[in-house]
């Protein structure tokens, strides 16, 4: 979908719609496909781009300026990927103390869904984005208030807490118990309406990554 060098001729200063015109010559000569593309001439062109992505079970799409050049390491303003965000209510079963600016707070989250047939909660993931500094002070207050025991970092609660969360899709994984974790978690507000017992199972993580795209890899 882009193209950065060229026999041995760096590409990066070169505006994108100058790139992807010497990169479709370059597919045509070699008889290679090149991935989904449009310029949209409206805003309605563009959300049935995407919605054709996210039903082929693509992550999403990834938007960029014509006139954008490529910087090593980061997007910048000329591109922005754009996903399809789903919510899932977890519970918090530990977090880790947080350091820089989170110094002093619990605020590294770790997620979990229950296991119906045991009543267990098994982590599918961690996540400190989604909260303000506010947040962050209450939540650390109602953990330490939860705290059944403390490693290293890591302070291990009673697991009553319920969080909405949102993720970009949920892909296998050896680092968890539940076999599975989520990418890209943020967590959107409290459930305060919810008891542990009702947050989502683990059935649901696993009928989702059935589910799922072989464009998604293993973490």
């Amino acid at each position: 979908f882009d193209l950065l060098s060229l026999d041995s001729e760096l590409l990066i200063d070169i505006i994108y719609e100058q790139r992807y015109i010497r990169l479709a010559e370059l597919a045509q000569q070699a008889g290679l496909e090149l991935a989904p593309r449009m310029l949209p001439a409206s805003v309605a062109e563009g959300q049935e781009f995407y919605a054709r992505a996210i039903a082929a079970r693509y992550e999403g799409v990834m938007a960029k300026g014509l006139s954008s050049l490529y910087t090593p390491g980061a997007r910048g303003r000329g591109w922005l990927k754009i996903k399809n965000a789903r919510t899932l209510d977890l519970v918090i079963v530990a977090a880790d103390w947080g350091y820089g600016r989170r110094h002093g707070w619990l605020s590294n989250y770790h997620l979990a869904a229950r296991e119906p047939a045991s009543g267990q909660f098994l982590e599918v993931g961690k996540t400190f984005k989604g909260l303000t500094d506010a947040d962050f002070e209450e939540m650390t207050r109602r953990l330490q208030a939860l705290k059944v025991g403390e490693r290293g970092g890591t302070v291990f609660v009673r697991p009553e807490i319920v969080v909405e969360v949102a993720y970009s899709d949920i892909q296998r994984s050896p680092r968890y118990p539940a076999g599975m974790a989520l990418r890209f978690a943020r967590i959107l507000h409290v459930r305060i309406d919810k008891a542990a017992e009702e947050a989502d199972t683990i059935d649901t993580l696993a009928a989702e990554l059935f589910q799922s795209s072989p464009h998604r890899g293993i973490l």
